[in-house]
């Protein structure tokens, strides 16, 4: 049965079962009826299975496991504090495994150390096709699925689902063709002043307005084009229910790009890390790794301070003077300067995705006195971030290490402008492209 027949009733019958449960045109055990028949009863065993093929059956079991237990929690009383027993007589192939622990099994199959439930590697990144992001005819960075039927899995199969995917995997994309500029930058062999590391720092600058523009632009368009507030949050956003209690959700704060340029560039927040780590079960074992070491070093600006002589605290006391002639000796800084500005402005666009698809809605609710989800509350997101934090840590990217230098640097210098776009040696336009193309 494995892989197209599981594929083809994850993407056609399953949005369908779910969408004939949530409008209440049908059971909840219609779903497991027809689940056991066409899909657990006919899994393979694990060992049969490649790596790859292990993925690709893990992303559409997680769909399956978050449907299971989704309409379980919503139908029996009680049952959010229970959320294991949703999966109680859920058993896989032949030799009736408990779904659970075939899940996973299949999951430390993939070799990727990934969560044992659904998470955002499985959601996002694998389930979405690859996804490029080229500036004029150079790749700057690959991201690929593990599909390549150009189809994207959804709960419910709405467009709007479908188009979330896809923006969240196009931000991580981006996000990680930054993190591959910056990245080289860590070593200490490497001038954070000299001219290359100039280019990659403006180059990284431009592809932050980028991903800036993405979340913008996909906020400014009708409902139609996008996905309503309300399947947002009463749908879409009630899949994230717990497995087990404890358990952490899929979530955009899971995007690991998004974590290593915070620690790449520095976040002014005593527990950030601390938040971090409280996420690392639900990443792949590479990205806790990479993350660790990120966490362990130096920001890149803290290097830069010390490479033009300077540290954080003699920044802050330093007069205009003294950062004029800093700024003078070492126009670097400008750069790096421009690069933080654009790393909390795309922040920035990220809280106001939040505040128009989540935030503003409940407090609209809450005020008409419509109260909140029990299942997965609207008023944080699925990790637990409340509007408040989200708000904490937007301050804290735009009081970066460099922001004294904030009245010296002058508007012209310091304004970012429409840069998601650069001129090549010849003059010629080249722009940041981010595409699916698988």
């Amino acid at each position: 049965m494995f892989p197209e027949q599981i594929g083809a009733w994850v993407l056609h019958e399953l949005p369908r079962l779910n969408r004939a449960i949530l409008q209440d045109h049908a059971p909840t055990e219609l779903l497991l009826d027809d689940l056991h028949e066409h899909v657990l009863d006919q899994l393979p065993d694990v060992a049969q299975l490649t790596p790859y093929q292990a993925q690709q059956l893990l992303v559409n079991l997680g769909f399956v496991g978050a449907s299971v237990a989704r309409h379980w929690q919503e139908h029996i009383a009680g049952g959010i504090r229970h959320p294991e027993d949703a999966f109680e007589g859920v058993v896989a192939g032949p030799e009736r495994i408990p779904f659970r622990t075939y899940f996973t099994a299949l999951a430390e199959h993939t070799g990727t150390g990934h969560y044992d439930r659904d998470s955002f590697a499985s959601l996002v990144r694998w389930n979405v096709g690859t996804i490029k992001v080229r500036l004029g005819d150079e790749t700057l960075a690959t991201l690929p699925g593990v599909f390549d039927d150009g189809r994207i899995r959804s709960y419910t199969g709405s467009p709007g689902e479908e188009r979330f995917f896809l923006l969240v995997k196009q931000g991580e994309a981006v996000e990680l063709a930054v993190n591959e500029l910056l990245c080289p930058l860590t070593s200490d062999r490497v001038g954070l002043i000299c001219a290359d590391a100039r280019h990659r720092v403006r180059l990284a600058t431009v592809l932050l307005d980028a991903l800036r523009r993405l979340m913008v632009e996909f906020a400014a368009l009708p409902p139609e084009q996008t996905m309503p507030a309300e399947h947002f949050m009463d749908v879409f956003r009630q899949f994230a229910a717990h497995w087990t209690l404890g358990d952490i959700p899929p979530s955009g704060a899971l995007d690991p790009e998004a974590l290593k340029r915070d620690f790449l560039l520095g976040i002014a927040v005593d527990d950030y890390d601390q938040q971090a780590r409280r996420l690392f079960p639900a990443l792949l074992a590479a990205e806790r790794a990479e993350l660790a070491e990120l966490m362990d070093g130096p920001t890149l600006p803290q290097r830069l301070l010390a490479a033009v002589g300077a540290d954080e605290q003699s920044l802050r006391l330093a007069d205009e003077g003294d950062l004029r002639r800093l700024v003078a000796h070492h126009p670097a800084i400008v750069d790096w300067y421009r690069l933080l500005v654009m790393h909390a402005r795309a922040a920035g666009a990220h809280l106001m995705l939040s505040k128009k698809f989540l935030f503003k809605p409940q407090r609209l609710r809450d005020r008409a006195g419509l109260g909140d989800k029990e299942l997965v509350s609207n008023r944080a997101g699925t990790t637990g971030m409340t509007e408040t934090f989200l708000e904490r840590l937007t301050r804290a990217r735009q009081d970066h290490v460099l922001a004294p230098f904030r009245p010296v640097i002058t508007a012209e210098k310091a304004d970012i402008g429409p840069i998601s776009e650069v001129r090549s040696a010849r003059g010629a336009v080249r722009p940041v492209v981010v595409e699916l193309t698988g």
